[in-house]
């Protein structure tokens, strides 16, 4: 299977347009070693002529044309994007739909949850939901589904956040966010990509130990990072994301598995974006890789 990173940022992305937090305004001026990213979301295929993606971020027009595997080939209109995952319903993760509404099917993989928040409660989403458009089957915890060309996932249910426009939420939050664990049969591989989690159990780890790549929620370095760079008052477990540092952090929880393990996902804020910094140096140190947009791997 292959992989390929269209962005690795948070939402935002970074350098984030209304931000001049340190990590903003260094790489604005030079002055900070680091890279530009888009916001996230990946590809994957198993043959290279037919890919899907994970979650549908605003810059998909931009990394659409980034990636020229995914442009029409020897037709007049056409794309090779097959189908797309969505792991939630935040906007950062589903606005780049609208850029795929171009009247030509596309599979379309979601909870109810997210299908309800997106498509039966939203007027713009609500005019996508044509087969013509896309073709939407409802995920459940843990049951396989073929995607196609050689590919199935495992949708994982893991902990999240409702999203803020959602003004009348369900009292059960069972589907507002998933982990996708994408399985190459034939080369029997998978990775597990995970752009949001809130906390890290047992059978989420147990889940992990079993794929071949984990591409980890890599949103906040710390639980209180958005108000130490002074960029806000939110914590990253209000915003539904596990901070990496700390005992009960990704770092200390996930670093014994012995598999490939990526953040991704960063927030504009994360110390770990300065490939010059102490936080850089020990998630490697680690044995963690951090994503970058156009990273491209097999697994």
């Amino acid at each position: 299977m292959r992989v390929h990173i269209l962005g690795s940022a948070a939402g935002g992305g970074f350098p984030q347009w209304n931000c001049n937090c340190v990590n903003c305004a260094g790489l604005r001026t030079g002055s900070l070693r680091a890279k530009a990213r888009t916001q996230s979301s990946a590809a994957v295929s198993a043959d290279g002529a037919r890919w899907s993606l994970l979650n549908a971020s605003p810059d998909l027009r931009a990394q659409i044309f980034s990636f020229p595997d995914l442009l029409p080939t020897s037709s007049v209109r056409g794309s090779a994007i097959d189908a797309v995952l969505l792991s939630d319903a935040e906007l950062d993760h589903i606005t780049g739909l609208l850029s795929l509404r171009e009247a030509q099917p596309v599979r379309l993989y979601c909870t109810s949850r997210v299908f309800d928040w997106v498509f039966a409660s939203n007027p713009i989403f609500s005019a996508l939901n044509q087969p013509e458009r896309f073709r939407v089957t409802m995920v459940e915890n843990r049951k396989v589904e073929t995607i196609g060309c050689g590919l199935g996932f495992e949708a994982i249910f893991v902990g999240g956040k409702i999203p803020t426009y959602v003004k009348t939420p369900a009292a059960n939050r069972d589907g507002a966010a998933v982990a996708y664990k994408v399985i190459d049969s034939r080369a029997d591989s998978s990775i597990l990509y995970v752009p949001a989690i809130k906390e890290i159990d047992e059978r989420f780890i147990a889940a992990a130990a079993q794929c071949d790549c984990l591409m980890l929620d890599g949103s906040f370095w710390s639980e209180n990072e958005m108000a130490f760079r002074g960029a806000g008052t939110r914590t990253a477990s209000t915003m539904g994301h596990i901070p990496i540092s700390g005992p009960a952090g990704s770092l200390a929880r996930l670093s014994h598995l012995p598999i490939r393990k990526i953040y991704t996902h960063m927030n504009n804020t994360n110390p770990i974006l300065d490939e010059a910094s102490a936080e850089r140096r020990e998630v490697e140190k680690a044995g963690w890789e951090v994503a970058e947009d156009g990273m491209d791997f097999t697994v």
